[in-house]
């Protein structure tokens, strides 16, 4: 089934050979870079597409097979072909126009795609309408090159997942070292990004599933505050903590794909106060020039790990910060309410989706969901089960007294008595402290091995943006620094980022090794 799918899509675009394309070079190459070229004739939109396809049909199904992109679309020549003839008309609708972009199989597109979550459920929920981001991303002149692959159902069906497999997608694998994982949910987006197959990707996060894939696959992610971003026709977890987020091998390129990304949408109504703008206009080196930086030290870091950051933090302080360390406080209980809140939620919310879909979708329910993987089991649960499916459905609604003390009480400890806790008490603006430890080995036995810090949870409950930007290679693999603000405060993340980016250039380009180079340089030198 897999393979069918993405051999129809692939001969529905024509794919042109590597050599085909091999003229146009998009490997590594910014959003800024690819719209200077069209804006100089020296390539066109149409070109761009069909490198990145040959780059995906060489590298994500042979050479490394990556398995980062589920599907490709049958309609993405025609749509950077249309923009190439607005281009030649004198209309440029901005710094996306006829830029190739992919969307996380989790989010909706008008193309001739279905949107699957990676679920054979899904195979058939071809909608023909776009989720809201996605029209803005249209309407900005972006190329839709395709779907990514992504940890099912976003990574909320089984306590024991392996982050980046899907039923339909397989497993995504790290560029960095092909044996290990790209973490989830944007496993596929992240993959991508790194290795070049489109100049920038949308992925999504309830907790963790934009910043965790951008740091271990060397990339910079943000997860958006709450209300900046549409989560209409996006299959849900959590209309709590869910938002889609940008992802990109650099700030500028994040911002600017941020900036097309936000509006309000009448049909989620925490978009209402959207703040519309563009972000990568303000982005400066002098942004961290004067500004004091709560410094978060999770316990328990490994050395090597800790060494990164310390590197990083002088950065910092050669960019004019002020940094003052702070101790996160006690916050017992939090995990098991925020576990509470996505059960329920996300019952809720799925049977909602679900309802939406075409008549094609059986599966019109979460218990319906969980007897389609009961009755394909050999494909739907070959690695893992379904426990926290189970769990969910058991949940009592959206009027729980339960569910609704368990809401209160993440949102309260995670924000005024966590984040702002901290700031308040660092006297700063923005809090950094490691994104996550480096991409532990793909396990279809035992799952998903975190092995250190994890910077998503306070951020990801409290609604708060949280940006990770690489800062270098540890033991061969990437890791970044986390950047994470009070709420609404996105613009000032991505100029305290875009200013440690500058001047730290810890970014570190792919290889596709078979497994990590583990030294001995910790930034990847000899």
């Amino acid at each position: 089934m897999r393979r069918i799918l993405l051999a129809l899509s692939l001969a529905g675009l024509a794919v042109p050979t590597v050599a085909a394309a091999a003229d146009v070079k998009v490997e590594e190459a910014s959003i800024d870079q690819l719209q200077a070229l069209m804006r100089q004739g020296q390539t066109s939109s149409v070109a761009l597409t069909r490198a990145y396809i040959a780059r995906i049909a060489a590298m994500d199904r042979k050479g490394p097979t990556l398995r980062s992109v589920i599907t490709l679309n049958p309609d993405a020549l025609a749509q950077a072909k249309a923009l190439d003839a607005e281009r030649k008309a004198g209309r440029v609708r901005g710094p996306l126009h006829g830029v190739p972009i992919l969307i996380k199989d989790n989010i909706e597109t008008a193309d001739r795609m279905p949107t699957t979550a990676g679920s054979l459920a899904l195979k058939d929920n071809v909608t023909g309408r776009d989720a809201p981001v996605v029209a803005e991303l249209r309407r900005a002149g972006a190329v839709i090159l395709g779907k990514t692959n992504l940890s099912e159902w976003a990574n909320i069906r089984s306590t024991h997942a392996m982050s980046g497999w899907s039923a339909i997608g397989g497993l995504v694998k790290n560029p960095y070292a092909l044996d290990r994982t790209a973490c989830g949910s944007s496993s596929g987006s992240g993959a991508a990004v790194a290795a070049s197959f489109a100049a920038a990707a949308v992925g999504t996060e309830t907790d963790g599933s934009v910043v965790c894939p951008s740091s271990l696959n060397g990339v910079v992610g943000l997860k958006p505050s709450i209300g900046m971003v549409s989560r209409t026709r996006v299959v849900p977890i959590s209309h709590s903590q869910d938002t889609p987020g940008p992802m990109g091998r650099s700030v500028r390129d994040v911002a600017t794909l941020f900036s097309a990304m936000v509006a309000a949408d009448p049909e989620d109504a925490v978009t209402k106060g959207a703040v519309t703008r563009d972000y990568a206009a303000g982005l400066s080196v002098s942004a961290l020039s004067g500004t004091t930086v709560g410094v978060i030290r999770p316990e328990g870091m490994a050395a090597d790990l800790a060494a990164a950051y310390d590197r990083a933090l002088g950065v910092l302080r050669a960019a004019g910060a002020r940094l003052v360390e702070v101790t996160p406080p006690k916050l017992d209980g939090i995990g098991d309410a925020e576990f509470t809140v996505l059960k329920t939620e996300l019952k809720a919310d799925l049977n909602a989706y679900l309802a939406t879909t075409p008549a094609a979708v059986t599966a019109r329910t979460l218990d319906q969901l969980i007897a389609f993987d009961r009755d394909h089991a050999a494909t739907e649960m070959p690695f893992f089960q379904q426990e926290i499916f189970e769990l969910a459905a058991k949940t009592k609604g959206l009027d729980d007294p339960d569910y609704k003390a368990a809401r209160a009480k993440s949102l309260r400890l995670a924000g005024a008595g966590g984040i702002d806790t901290m700031l308040k008490a660092a006297g700063a603006t923005v809090l950094v402290e490691p994104t996550y430890a480096g991409a532990w080995l793909s396990d279809p036995v035992y799952g998903d091995q975190y092995n250190g810090p994890s910077a998503s949870e306070l951020p990801a409950i409290a609604g708060y943006p949280h940006l990770t930007v690489p800062m270098g290679l540890v033991k061969g693999l990437p890791v970044g620094l986390s950047f994470i603000a009070t709420r609404g405060e996105d613009a000032r993340v991505l100029g305290a980022g875009y200013a440690y980016e500058q001047r730290a250039k810890a970014r570190v380009a792919p290889r596709y090794l078979p497994q990590a180079d583990v030294g001995p340089g910790l930034d990847g030198t000899r």
